[in-house]
């Protein structure tokens, strides 16, 4: 929650957020975003899964399918985790880098990923200094 001050009056108030449901071969989680970037992590989903099968290196990461986008999430089982934005965004950034490619160019999907990251970053300094 963020606090705004309007004419001497304080107001809190929570950045409005959504949550990207991910899927793999066995489980499903919740990747929460900023609302101006849910659609950004879906975009980049789909198109890492484009080029995936693409990257000729022995360890290529497990991507996860971003299945819907929701306004909000009541969970029922806690095993299920809601995973932070720039935190998914970081892990991802780290998994591709890691990838030691020869054939195909890889540096274009992380630009993207860190185009992405960049943006996240940015929103929570923003959100952390109550501009948003």
């Amino acid at each position: 929650m963020n606090e705004a001050s309007y004419r001497g009056e304080t107001y809190l108030f929570m950045a409005s957020m959504r949550y990207v449901l991910m899927k793999n071969d066995h489980a499903i989680s919740f990747v929460e975003m900023p609302q101006s970037h849910a659609y950004q992590l879906s975009a980049l989903n789909l198109r890492l899964h484009k080029e995936i099968d693409k990257l000729t290196a022995e360890q290529v990461p497990s991507l996860p399918y971003a299945v819907a986008e929701c306004d909000n999430v009541d969970l029922h089982d806690s095993s299920i985790p809601i995973v932070g934005g720039l935190e998914y965004i970081n892990e991802l950034e780290r998994q591709f880098a890691a990838v030691q490619e020869k054939a195909y160019p890889l540096i274009s999907l992380l630009t993207e990923i860190r185009a992405l990251q960049a943006q996240l970053e940015q929103w929570y300094e923003e959100y952390e200094e109550g501009l948003i």
